[in-house]
């Protein structure tokens, strides 16, 4: 199939990472593209929680680059302005017991807030927020979308990019083509129960953050740590296994059970300020990785860190390469 021919528009379906990156590659080589993000703004789990007094990241946390392809994208972020390096003192509990961290990896974080550059990526994207797509529907090799919000969408594509958790996109395409449903069906993904919160009665910490093991909690972050950030608000990330177990909890009653965990930790969380968050697919994947999914005969494809190791780096070149391969085929 020559796909300068054959694909003039394509719908991309999430304006995360993995979305934003192939719909930007695809824009890249003079195909129109409409990006339709089911939130009030892209970046995902690349996000930041706001307040009238404070704000913290609670989504991914930080990212790391390993790829020659995303070290050159993270040097361009930096030069813009839009990441940084993140240097910070980092603990680890484990069998009770507290212990310094020996990871050297270079850690970076997007500046000012981590969805700075989700943000940044959308510049010169087609985009609308607040869609979410319900149906997609192949008639005459053409795509048309049905939206909650706005019904069918008027414009029609030859080809649809699935950028969504493997549960959302599962559901998509259940009735639309086997192999699709069978990628997305064996996927395993987790949830993750996240607490931003203040402690106005605790003493001043020895590290900015902290892996936690063999808890309910998994990490533990003071915001304020990360380049222009400021203020003394932590993240606390509850672990992949017992956010899954209890993803159907109240955010009560998981705020508790967290606080009780943080208490054990040494935290004084009396008169603790908070918010809860519920991540319903916040990390995971298929056991063997398969980095994209491209259906050209049917044109559809997905990409995601899902389908590609996890990571903020694996969801940008899926991403990348799903793009580049609809180019080269």
């Amino acid at each position: 199939m020559n796909t300068s021919k054959a694909i003039n528009k394509v719908a991309v379906i999430g304006a995360g990472i993995a979305g934003l990156s192939c719909a930007r590659e695809l824009q890249s080589q003079g195909i129109l593209v409409d990006v339709f993000e089911k939130s009030r703004g892209p970046s995902g789990r690349m996000s930041t929680r706001r307040s009238d007094d404070w704000s913290a990241d609670h989504g991914a946390q930080y990212f790391t680059a390993r790829d020659p392809r995303f070290i050159q994208e993270v040097k361009s972020w930096i030069q813009a302005g839009i990441a940084r390096i993140w240097k910070p003192k980092i603990k680890v509990y484990e069998a009770k017991a507290w212990r310094e961290s020996s990871s050297q990896e270079i850690r970076y974080v997007g500046t000012p807030n981590m969805n700075s550059i989700g943000k940044h990526l959308t510049e010169k994207l087609s985009i609308q927020y607040g869609v979410t797509i319900s149906k997609l529907d192949r008639r005459a090799d053409q795509w048309h979308l049905q939206s909650n919000e706005i019904g069918e969408i008027t414009a029609s594509y030859d080809f649809v990019v699935l950028a969504i958790p493997a549960p959302q996109a599962s559901a998509l395409v259940k009735d639309l083509d086997t192999r699709a449903f069978d990628i997305t069906h064996s996927a395993h993904m987790k949830a993750c129960w996240t607490m931003m919160a203040n402690f106005p009665n605790q003493t001043p910490s020895d590290f900015d953050a902290a892996f936690i093991n063999q808890e309910i909690i998994s990490w533990i972050c003071q915001n304020g740590s990360k380049p222009m950030r400021q203020g003394a608000t932590w993240t606390i990330h509850g672990s992949p296994t017992w956010s899954q177990d209890n993803v159907e909890l109240s955010k009560e009653e998981a705020q508790g059970q967290m606080l009780q965990c943080l208490t054990s930790l040494g935290f004084n969380c009396q008169d603790a300020e908070t918010s809860m968050h519920r991540w319903r697919y916040a990390s995971g994947g298929l056991e063997n990785s398969i980095g994209f999914l491209s259906l050209p005969d049917i044109g559809l494809g997905l990409c995601g860190d899902w389908l590609n190791g996890g990571r903020v780096e694996g969801a940008w070149l899926s991403g990348l390469e799903l793009a580049v391969a609809l180019k080269e085929m």
